[in-house]
């Protein structure tokens, strides 16, 4: 890279700049390079001496470069690209005139970015910092501006980056760009669904407060716009002793209780999405029955749409079907609900019951939970039979020894054995589940 630095400039560019400038540590590597003064043929050249070179945007003279040079476990790819300037040709930021010229300056580049913050270079050659719009004066004072006044409406994604940026670092949107962002709010439905679900990602994984962000979208019209099957939840109270809050805002401060994993936060966000429509008035307040089971089919239908994948899509609505659980159960109680909400998740249920009750605002305490997680612990340690591949005899073997054919039979018959070996684990004997088996037959007169 030395020989590219000495025929060329080359920068540091956008995040990496600004993390290292607010003294956060780079994350997964996350560097971006702008190289000025070498023909973009001919760096493809110098690269190829140093690593792999993937030409993923040759019309914007962007290169992904793998540098060799260093040892596997280190080696990491990097953003490597020509000055440009770029101009929206079509709605939703899809469309561009672009234009990349190794001979614009760095400054030039830096005009095309969304806020000041980003458009920030340093140099690799003395490591002087180039801040045409004074972006370090806004990482200062914790200020998210526009680079442009057309900002938004040349890539409306920006608007949830806009978000996205202050929940994550805790800063304030100034004036101008918060009034052009709900200015320009309608245009967020020409962007995909996938980018929008990539900011909203972003801002639940690496802010330590969401709810700054989700205020903001609210307030900002965005909410509206991407899930507004959470309107009704603003403004909703929730009379009764339970919450200090109303709906919309009990559910952002769960979010912020519950630890940083998509799904968990993800489920957070849609945990009482439905109450608005359940609410019934009480002597004591209000009920809301029923919106667990209806949040999880809302939480299905918003992921859909945003395009979530269908793990994430089937892990939410687990737990949000399942957060309203009791913690009073005995041991048979138990492994049914270790066998309907899934070892896996258990833990991410347990979290999320201790976030709701933080975020009741009522001083509530999780002691229930502590010991709820210590027992199942006990009963999984014990390995006691919570599912089919659990048991003893299985559905092969059944066919076998009752002279049964392959039919929806067996599948009854299995399920029948797990709710025996649920009540009484000891039971989960090859001897005695045949037993039951012929017993299921009889009762039935089936095989007779």
């Amino acid at each position: 890279m030395q020989e590219i630095i000495r025929e060329g400039r080359i920068f540091e560019v956008g995040g990496c700049v600004r993390d290292s400038l607010l003294n956060h540590p780079p994350k997964h590597k996350d560097y971006d390079y702008l190289i000025c003064g070498i023909p973009f043929d001919y760096l493809k050249v110098m690269l190829k001496q140093f690593g792999r070179v993937d030409l993923v945007g040759r019309s914007f003279g962007v290169i992904k470069f793998t540098d060799y040079s260093q040892k596997d476990s280190e080696a990491s790819t990097v953003d490597i690209s020509l000055p440009r300037s770029e101009k929206s040709t079509g709605t939703g930021h899809t469309d561009f005139e672009v234009n990349f010229d190794h001979t614009l300056p760095v400054e030039d580049d830096l005009k095309r970015r969304d806020f000041t913050i980003n458009a920030i270079a340093r140099s690799l050659t003395d490591k002087n910092i180039i801040d045409p719009f004074d972006g370090q004066s806004d990482l200062k004072n914790k200020i998210i501006r526009m680079v442009s006044p057309d900002s938004f409406s040349e890539d409306p994604l920006r608007m949830m980056r806009a978000i996205q940026f202050a929940s994550r670092f805790e800063f304030e949107i100034e004036p101008v760009t918060y009034q052009s962002l709900k200015d320009n709010v309608d245009l967020i439905g020409t962007i995909s669904s996938e980018r929008i679900a990539e900011e909203l990602n972003k801002m639940l994984l690496l802010a330590n407060k969401p709810s700054i962000g989700l205020r903001l979208m609210e307030e900002t019209g965005l909410l509206e716009k991407i899930i507004p099957e959470m309107i009704p939840a603003v403004d909703c109270q929730q009379p009764g002793g339970y919450h200090a809050y109303d709906v919309f805002e009990h559910i952002i401060r769960m979010v912020d209780a519950c630890a940083p994993r998509l799904s968990l936060r993800l489920a957070a966000l849609f945990h009482d999405i439905t109450k608005p429509r359940h609410k019934q008035k009480t002597e004591t307040g209000a009920s809301f029955y029923g919106h667990e089971s209806s949040g999880a089919k809302v939480a299905r239908k918003v992921l859909r749409r945003l395009r979530y994948s269908n793990d994430t899509i089937r892990d939410v609505s687990v737990l949000v079907e399942r957060h309203m659980f009791t913690t009073d159960v005995g041991p048979k109680g138990l492994r049914r609900f270790i066998r309907r909400v899934g070892q896996r998740l258990i833990p991410d249920l347990l979290d999320l019951r201790r976030a709701d009750v933080i975020a009741q605002g009522m001083g509530g305490t999780t002691e229930d939970v502590d010991e709820m997680q210590l027992a199942i612990k006990a009963e999984i340690d014990r390995k006691a039979p919570f599912g089919r591949s659990d048991l003893a005899i299985n559905g092969r073997t059944i066919r076998k020894l009752h002279k049964l054919e392959e039919s929806p039979l067996i599948g009854a018959i299995i399920d029948y054995l797990l709710e025996k070996v649920l009540d009484n684990p000891d039971e989960n004997e090859p001897e005695i589940l045949n037993r039951h088996v012929s017993e299921y037959l009889n009762d039935r007169n089936i095989g007779k």
